[in-house]
């Protein structure tokens, strides 16, 4: 006769709990690990529901850019699929970016919307995947046209226009009124 082998972790979480699994799915701890890892660098969030699958976070331009001293204020989405499935991310306020739509404010990021992974999290967002957007962008797959045309044309007009619509705080744009938030 084969000897009984240990129950695995999972097994033996299950038995402790009485054979019920824990009510919060997997999917669910990790959302909430990674909004409350978010928070805990130091970035503003901002909730839009209760469900913590929908906040602004407000994101500064990287150092050393064009976009330096500009405040974003981005929508985040997660989907009942994070972290298998990529957030929905977009600028709320304007941005002149190839790779940014600029009337809607979505992204054309490669990693967010094609090679995503679990193994990134919401922090790698504002940390890695926008700075790098930020700082490269890519003009031959753009999402504004005129802003890669631009970009590869004249770089310094370019540069002057991204710099004109820069927020020192985070804005909502409105149509054509600028409404600031003053921090």
């Amino acid at each position: 006769q084969r000897e009984k082998e240990p129950p695995t972790n999972r097994q033996a979480g299950e038995a402790e709990q009485g054979g019920r699994r824990s009510e919060m799915s997997s999917p669910s701890k990790r959302r909430e690990m990674d909004l409350m890892k978010l928070m805990m660098s130091d970035y503003k969030v901002d909730m839009i529901n209760d469900g913590m699958q929908e906040f602004f976070v407000h994101f500064h331009g990287p150092k050393d850019s064009i976009y330096q001293g500009g405040v974003w204020k981005v929508r985040v989405e997660l989907t009942e699929a994070y972290p298998y499935k990529s957030p929905s991310i977009g600028f709320t306020n304007k941005i002149y970016h190839p790779n940014v739509d600029e009337m809607s404010g979505s992204v054309c990021l490669d990693v967010i919307n094609q090679t995503w992974s679990p193994m990134f999290d919401l922090v790698n967002i504002f940390e890695v995947f926008l700075p790098q957007l930020l700082l490269y962008p890519n003009p031959s797959d753009p999402l504004n046209g005129e802003a890669a045309s631009l970009m590869m044309r004249d770089k310094n007009a370019y540069e002057n226009k991204v710099k004109g619509p820069i927020c020192t705080r985070t804005c909502v744009f409105h149509i054509s009124v600028i409404e600031c938030i003053i921090q």
